[in-house]
């Protein structure tokens, strides 16, 4: 029996303001058939679904969310990547006179749109917001608010009446169309229903004049609320615009001008003094100083040359550079970043998914509440049926908990794009909330603490054995290996001139060295203890490794079978700012432990001068333990960068990889530190705190909001428009309160 395979569909769905947005999307979508695994992101404009193939078309998807009142076009994932960015950025659309022009501008926007910041024909992104659905219902129902004033002022109080009525079913005729729709889709309880009952009630009980102003001051809050959500999205929208739409291509002795976005590895492009570096690749030509702030946050430009790396986006200050392309323009570095930033919302935080379970209990309270206020007055106490239908409707007026359920996802979405301005990432509120109740940080060596490029200090060869034949061997043995002390051997063998003779067999020995066959005999480069286990180390010898490494170093013995060869001994300094790094995480109450796979007498002279604790002589399934001894007392945040840091930063409750770390390290860790400062470990934990003061701060005002007009409505101090204020206002103020973060500096102690 065949089994029925889903393919994955993506959108982007404008309109979305609040987090019940994302709620009605997600109800309405999920119940057509095929359906499955539906995800909307508020910041990122996402929708992704699995659709059963046969079922449901893509059409009856967008038209199910336009009869929602949202925007939505497809991602464009079919469309073809050499064909973006065609129109040069002079040439607007509108110019696109030939059919040949007009089928690349139906492969530009797509193709953009991949990256999550160009427009489709039903988004409204970039207009202002006079030119939106909402911001259209404003002028609509303030113009027709202001008729009703002019005619009760120009003639009587009933003509006045009238048209209030009249200015009511008019402005709430688009609002109850919606509510109908979701009402259609089996979601009874949204502010639309809320706002269509309350315009209609209050028109039952001759409120006209308010309840044409309660329409008005909702239409004014969705829209107050669509640019407040706006503003926290500008972040991620001006990453994706840091890389340049074109490049100047290198190729048969010739430069030619292509799009950024078809560059392919390998390739080689020219880049200018002044010019944005249109890809990550390795310069292979020239020395400049290069301006990374777009990227990391690095204000200050650093100098690179021929072999360093460089990132999309970043800045050429100095002199031209030649280039060859590492990465594919989908997956540079600031494309990973947008990935990373726009996926985060999936990963939410306890306290978000704590906040979605109350507020689905809320609504219908505050609704039940309401009927209660409406009908036991009147019943029982022979009330007045107008002056508590009055309360009961202002009341249903703040059953909506947008305030409530914006208030996590706007704060982390903001802290999101604050960290990324500077460097820092992490992977989704789960890991902000876990990085704010860090205790303990974990710190691999090599890479991390120190800057990853030891150098060669002595060559101690054995009795009758030459330096250049000691450094040779060595060489061939570590030929293959992309280890720090691997290749600090091979640039002085470099630098010195050795030949290095061919080997074979190459066999890493876990946390001991490494082996290969040289010449037509085994040769190995191991740890001293390891060498002195089988014969490859004689006493002397290993009491001068001893001393070596009491002195910060790290040694290593060259031997073949039976033959020992001679000592090599390397050191790596510590980062500038490890040692600020280690007192800015004590001023914050948290510990740090050194973790490494060198001798103890070397992890111990690097650990005295940074002042904090070490373990040493640890294999990778050493660290993992460690991390799990060290969770039991607390949460921990490890840092490393490289694959043997995989397993650890994967147990830790918070795993961070170093920018400059491996692939495997900064895909398998929770966040990433690109400026490879040891200071920004202490920068992630205040910036994770600092958003989740923030989104304290957010809970406390949008229910204490609630909870001051629920208590003045059931009392009548406060009426029908004053509590829509209280919906549409909170809401605004809990989004403004989260764009608070986005001018944050977690760099900067407090």
């Amino acid at each position: 029996m065949a089994v029925e395979t889903t393919e994955r569909r993506e959108w982007t769905v404008t309109g979305m303001d609040c987090a019940s947005c994302t709620t009605k999307v997600t109800r309405a979508v999920e119940r057509l058939p095929g359906v499955s695994d539906v995800k909307v992101a508020l910041m990122a404009e996402r929708l992704s679904l699995n659709l059963a193939p046969g079922t449901t078309e893509p059409e009856i998807i967008e038209g199910t969310i336009r009869k929602m009142g949202f925007g939505i076009a497809p991602k464009g994932q079919e469309a073809p990547r050499k064909k973006a960015f065609v129109l040069p950025d002079a040439m607007p659309v509108s110019q696109a006179k030939t059919s040949e022009d007009m089928d690349d501008v139906k492969a530009v926007a797509p193709a953009q749109h991949d990256h999550g910041h160009a427009q489709a024909a039903p988004i409204e992104r970039d207009k202002s917001w006079h030119q939106t659905g909402r911001g259209r219902l404003v002028i609509l129902t303030g113009s027709l608010l202001a008729i009703a004033w002019l005619v009760e002022l120009l003639s009587s109080a009933e003509a006045g009446y009238w048209a209030f009525v009249a200015a009511c079913l008019i402005g709430v005729v688009p609002v109850a169309k919606r509510a109908f729709e979701a009402l259609r889709m089996g979601q009874p309880f949204t502010i639309e229903s809320l706002m269509t009952i309350a315009a209609g009630g209050a028109l039952l009980i001759g409120a006209a004049e308010e309840a044409a102003l309660v329409i008005f001051l909702f239409a004014v809050g969705e829209v107050l609320e669509g640019v407040a959500a706006g503003k926290a999205r500008q972040g991620i929208r001006a990453l994706a615009n840091l890389v340049p739409k074109t490049a100047l291509l290198e190729a048969a002795g010739q430069t030619r001008t292509v799009p950024a976005d078809s560059l392919e590895i390998g390739q080689v492009v020219l880049v200018r003094p002044g010019d944005r570096i249109p890809a990550d690749g390795d310069i292979i030509e020239g020395t400049s100083g290069i301006d990374e702030s777009p990227v990391t946050g690095e204000s200050v430009p650093v100098t690179r040359s021929v072999g360093d790396s460089v990132f999309a986006g970043s800045i050429n200050s100095e002199a031209a550079l030649r280039i060859r392309v590492t990465k594919d323009p989908s997956d540079n570095t600031i494309a990973r970043i947008i990935r990373l930033v726009e996926e985060a919302e999936e990963a939410r935080a306890p306290t978000e998914r704590f906040i979605d379970r109350f507020s689905r209990i809320y609504m219908p309270a505050v609704i039940a509440l309401s009927a209660l206020v409406v009908l036991v007055p009147p019943l029982a106490f022979g009330q007045d049926w107008s002056t508590w239908i009055y309360r009961g409707l202002a009341l249903l007026l703040i059953g909506c908990p947008c305030a409530l359920v914006i208030s996590v996802p706007a704060s982390i979405a903001s802290a999101l794009s604050s960290g990324a301005k500077r460097g820092l990432l992490m992977k989704g509120g789960a890991v902000i909330e876990a990085a704010a109740r860090t205790n303990h940080v974990a710190l691999d060596k090599t890479g991390t603490l120190t800057r990853g490029k030891p150098a060669v200090t002595d060559l101690i060869p054995a009795p009758g054995v030459a330096e250049a034949e000691l450094l040779a061997v060595a060489a061939s043995v570590e030929a293959g290996s992309n280890h720090p002390l691997a290749q600090a051997i091979l640039r002085r063998a470099k630098a010195v001139e050795v030949p290095v003779p061919a080997a074979r067999d190459a066999r890493v020995l876990a946390g001991r060295g490494v082996e290969a066959i040289v010449g037509e005999a085994k040769a190995w480069v191991s740890s001293p203890s390891h060498a002195a286990d089988i014969g490859g180390i004689g006493e002397v010898a290993l009491h001068r490794a001893t001393m070596l490494e009491k002195e910060g170093k790290t040694v290593v013995a060259v031997f073949r079978a039976g033959q020992p060869l001679g000592l090599i001994a390397m050191q790596d300094e510590p980062r500038e700012d490890a040692a600020e790094a280690v007192r800015q995480l004590r001023a914050l109450g948290v510990s740090a432990t050194m973790l490494t796979g060198d001798n103890p007498r070397t992890a111990a002279a690097i650990a005295q001068n940074l002042e904090l604790d070490f373990r040493a002589g640890m294999m990778p399934e050493d660290k993992l333990t460690a991390i799990r001894d060290l969770n039991r007392q607390g949460s921990v945040m490890m840092i490393g960068d490289g694959i043997n840091d995989a397993p650890a930063l994967k147990e830790a409750r918070v795993g961070v990889a170093m920018g400059s770390g491996t692939d495997v390290a900064l895909e398998t860790a929770d966040g990433a530190i690109l400026r490879d400062r040891v200071t920004d470990a202490p920068a992630l934990i205040r910036l994770a705190r600092a958003t989740m003061g923030n989104i304290r701060q957010n809970v406390t005002l949008a229910l204490g909001l609630k909870a001051v007009f629920l208590v003045t409505s059931v009392l009548g101090i406060t009426g029908l428009w004053i509590a829509i204020l209280a919906d549409t206002g909170a809401t605004v103020l809990v989004t403004l309160n989260a764009l608070r973060l986005l001018g944050f500096d977690p760099t900067k102690e407090a």
